[in-house]
């Protein structure tokens, strides 16, 4: 009887070698089209654990032998972590052999969803935003702020100024100058800025990821031809933009789970601000060109996504699919 190998653990240090914004926007481009209908992924399980914590269970599986995975993401959140100074939010993500059923990987998923939502959120630039932007205007400081701008300068390279907005504005600072040590941002300048209605009016691209239960970003403040990238909520009780935002704008999402899950379009079809079938379309399309991305360079985008088992089985793929490659060569 054959002897597998054993599966591997790929730390977050492992990953941060492995695989670039670059590389993996490269990589989704290329494989969501083709591969998005063979990858089956029933609902998340979510159960809460006590009342400040959940635990969420994330399967997907592919039937393509293009892309031989069974894969899922296990989830913990603890929303008073921030007391202890720890992420509200843990998570591992385990792959499997499709043909045979053998554990091929665990690999730290809280990092790989801070590269797989900011590379989504550029791939929707590239086909959303102003090829000339030149600001980029980021609501929060948190995890995924810094993913976020990487990804967007990936795709637009074009954006000379990038300004942080945050609630606590020590936040937003802090962002910036450990962006500035960094470094990897040629003729890029950074800024911190208090006055939320005054970054929202400079942003070429507007990119939000918080927590929010109150609209951030007014519709009002939009200035022609601005890039609305949603990522925070994922319930119906969150939101960061106001109606006017959605009004205003033609709105794409990443999958259809957004229009069930994401408060901003939920309140607005039950507002009647917009229905349903005003969604023009989601990634796949925009990417496919089955869709018409932006139209003109005074018309207001919206992107809103919610996370996606395909994209995390994708990414997933790339990273151990890298990991591979690398020891081969070793």
């Amino acid at each position: 009887m054959a002897t597998a190998a054993p599966p591997v653990f790929i730390s977050t240090t492992a990953l941060h070698s492995l695989i670039t914004h670059k590389s993996l926007i490269r990589h989704l481009h290329s494989t969501l089209p083709p591969l998005s209908a063979a990858v089956q992924s029933p609902l998340r399980h979510a159960h809460q654990t006590s009342p400040s914590s959940s635990f969420l269970l994330m399967p997907s599986w592919s039937t393509s032998p293009l892309l031989p995975y069974i894969g899922t993401k296990l989830v913990t959140h603890h929303s008073h972590n921030s007391t202890l100074n720890l992420p509200g939010v843990h998570a591992v993500y385990v792959l499997f052999n499709s043909l045979t059923g053998q554990p091929l990987a665990a690999m730290d998923a809280t990092e790989l969803t801070l590269y797989r939502t900011a590379c989504v959120s550029a791939l929707a630039s590239l086909c959303l935003s102003r090829e000339e932007a030149v600001t980029l205007a980021m609501i929060g400081a948190g995890a995924l702020a810094s993913h976020l701008i990487r990804a967007h300068l990936t795709v637009r390279p074009s954006v000379k100024t990038v300004v942080v907005w945050n609630r606590t504005l020590a936040k937003a600072r802090s962002l910036v100058d450990r962006l500035m040590q960094e470094g990897g941002f040629e003729g890029v300048q950074f800024e911190s800025n208090g006055c939320l209605e005054e970054v929202v009016r400079k942003g070429d691209i507007i990119s939000c990821a918080t927590n929010s239960e109150v609209a951030l970003v007014k519709g009002v403040d939009l200035k022609e031809g601005a890039h609305l990238d949603l990522v925070g909520s994922f319930t119906p009780s969150m939101r960061e933009c106001d109606d006017e935002a959605v009004r205003r704008g033609r709105v794409f999402v990443d999958n259809e789970a957004a229009v069930v899950e994401a408060g901003e379009l939920v309140g607005a079809f039950e507002r009647g601000v917009i229905r349903k079938d005003e969604i023009v379309g989601d990634l796949v399309e925009l990417i496919k060109g089955e869709k018409v991305g932006r139209r003109s360079l005074d018309e207001i985008t919206v992107f809103k996504s919610v996370g996606s088992a395909v994209v995390d089985l994708l990414s997933a793929q790339m990273v151990y699919e890298s990991y591979v490659d690398n020891e081969a060569k070793q």
